[in-house]
């Protein structure tokens, strides 16, 4: 008998130190991987610390002008000497404000080609029409829930199994098992693999290979929890529901952004016709300042009327400069929505409409329209596409709550041979088939949680109820007061034209007794600032009375004019738009002026007019 020596084995680790230092060692590798491998593209880009915590200040000192001086005072015929040389030297850098602004390139634009280039063109209407594009692609992958899987699984094994009479059996085996899994419209699925193996077995005796075939079909369908196709597409029907609801709030976009710019025109045509007006009231005040000069120097009227005129004119002349300003800020608003590439916000060109208003009264029923505002507006379409998605998670929610049953059933067929084509062969004989037949339970001890969202399913549907009431409510208001402000906007109309023509009367009286020396300059500029004013009320009526007639377009959800607007959704993106849409393999640029964000490509949106185009 051999005498082998003996070999002392290492003392084992007590457990707990082991544990410490597997869990040092683990953190160790943790913090090194962390290090190691952390690079710009993991992270994210971070922008300067004094661009985002740094407010800079507004240096208003760079853009100071000094005061223009004043000429030396010029006396006036007949001796006498004014103290108005600052009044004319302010009157002088304010009248070259005005020529500046008579002097922009102006362009024409009806209210139709300002509806068709925001359809076009507006950037909000352009975000908003992505919307429905999103809200199908949900619907989509809903769908594409019970698109068939092919999965597949290859491995490789080595085995040594020891053995009582031997020195133990080594084995290599090669497997490979394709298969699909069909998911089930009635919430359960089927399968079939196909899974093939070769065994080369090694002992000290003798050497062995083996083909193994089997072909395996499988079904699984739930009873109770997830069964039935109401449970299993009930996703599929909300998503469906809500992007309804979607293009329902992107339907109310279009008519709330065609409506700012139907509001926007007209808001442009009353700044430019009260600018008219103000422009009138001081060629009126000039003709009336040289007027009082000639009859000052020929001795018929006292300085103090010369000064008075020369005053009144000052005042007209600041008039002009705030309704130019009024102008510049309503056409901006309006070129910010039409958007017009030969019209940006900061060019100088002037918007002059060319749509007037032609006022006709309109002689409503109040109680058909506003229940007409009811049946059309977008907000009540969209409460009931929630309201039926809310039926539809109450269900299934409801089966969510059940008791998970489930039966499953294999059926396989096996073949067993030392060749391939012989295994095949024994596999589709049927000599070696089995089945298996399976039931599985789950059911939950209390259920809270399942009951909670049923009741949370429950009460939103009720809350959303209550939201139906209270909007219904509210449109009714704002048709009813739409149609109330459209009937007293044509008695505005009335009223301040009548108005107009009365002050032009009196203005021409004051003139008279002006002339024959029976009044003076102070009553002839305050009866022509009435005469202004009634003219400025009746340019606000007129806008005021189109206004209103948007406004109750609005509130029934219609839209004002004899054209219908049809739109479409934004086009789904293909594989070349990821070249804009993520740029540099999201190794985006740091935002800055100089790196502006890509542009969308311009949803399909079109303006169809059935009739002739035409807006009173």
């Amino acid at each position: 008998m051999p005498i082998r020596p003996h070999l002392a084995s290492p003392r084992a680790l007590p457990a707990g130190l082991s544990f410490v230092l597997a869990a040092g060692l683990a953190a160790s590798l943790s913090g090194c991987t962390r290090d190691l491998f952390a690079d710009e593209s993991t992270v994210a880009q971070r922008l300067p610390v004094e661009r985002l915590r740094e407010i800079q200040p507004l240096r208003l000192d760079d853009f100071k002008r000094p005061m223009p001086e004043a000429p030396a005072p010029a006396p006036m015929a007949g001796g006498a000497n004014t103290d108005s040389a600052n009044l004319a030297a302010a009157a002088s850098e304010t009248q070259k404000l005005r020529d500046a602004f008579v002097a922009r390139p102006a362009t024409d634009l009806s209210l139709e080609e300002a509806r068709a280039s925001a359809l076009e063109r507006n950037l909000d209407l352009r975000v908003a029409l992505i919307s429905p594009t999103i809200a199908a692609q949900r619907v989509t992958q809903e769908e594409a829930r019970f698109e068939s899987t092919f999965n597949t699984q290859a491995s490789f094994a080595r085995t040594d199994r020891p053995s009582l009479s031997s020195d133990g059996t080594q084995a290599d085996v090669v497997s490979i098992e394709p298969g699909v899994t069909i998911p089930l419209r009635t919430g359960g699925s089927a399968s079939i693999s196909l899974p093939t193996s070769r065994t080369d077995a090694r002992s000290p005796f003798d050497t062995e290979q083996s083909w193994s075939n089997d072909l395996a079909l499988s079904f699984s369908q739930p009873i109770l929890r997830g069964a039935g196709r109401r449970a299993a597409t009930a996703a599929i029907r909300i998503a469906g529901y809500n992007a309804q609801a979607t293009e329902a709030q992107t339907k109310l976009e279009v008519i709330r952004q065609l409506a700012n710019v139907d509001r926007a025109y007209w808001r442009l045509y009353q700044a430019r016709a009260e600018l008219d007006v103000r422009q009138r009231q001081y060629e009126f005040a000039k003709s009336l300042l040289d007027s009082v000069t000639r009859r000052f120097e020929a001795g018929d009227v006292a300085e103090i009327e010369v000064i008075r005129a020369q005053a009144g004119l000052a005042e007209r002349l600041e008039a002009i400069i705030v309704s130019q300003n009024t102008v510049l800020s309503r056409q901006r608003e309006l070129k910010r929505l039409i958007n017009r590439p030969d019209l940006p916000v900061e060019a100088p060109t002037l918007v002059v409409p060319s749509t007037v208003p032609d006022p006709v009264e309109y002689v409503i029923e109040p109680s058909s329209l506003a229940q007409q505002g009811v049946q059309n507006r977008m907000e009540m379409v969209e409460l009931e596409l929630r309201l039926a998605a809310d039926a539809v998670s109450i269900g299934l929610e409801q089966n969510r709550a059940l008791p998970l049953f489930t039966v499953d059933y294999t059926y396989a067929f096996h073949g067993l041979a030392s060749r391939y084509d012989r295994s095949l062969q024994r596999q589709f004989n049927g000599e070696h088939n089995d089945w298996t037949l399976g039931a599985r339970a789950e059911i939950p001890l209390g259920n809270e949680q399942a009951l909670a969202r049923v009741r949370e399913a429950i009460l939103t549907r009720l809350q959303r109820l209550g939201t139906r009431q209270a909007r219904e409510l509210a449109i009714r208001q704002d048709v009813l007061d739409a149609v109330d402000a459209l009937t007293t906007g044509w008695q505005r109309i009335l009223a301040s034209r009548q108005s107009a023509i009365l002050n032009a009367r009196a203005l021409a009286a004051e003139q008279r007794n002006l002339a024959v020396g029976n009044s003076t300059v102070t009553n002839v500029l305050d009866q022509e600032a009435r005469l202004s004013e009634a003219r400025s009320a009746e340019v606000r009526a007129l806008t005021d009375y189109q206004i209103f007639q948007i406004d109750l377009a609005f509130a029934t959800g219609t839209l004002l004019g004899a054209a219908k607007v049809g739109f479409e959704p934004a086009a789904e993106p293909t594989p070349a738009d990821l070249d804009t849409a993520v740029p540099e393999a999201l190794g985006m640029p740091s935002p800055s002026p100089a790196n502006p964000a890509p542009t969308p490509a311009t949803p399909a949106a079109a303006s169809r007019a059935e009739e002739a185009p035409g807006t009173r």
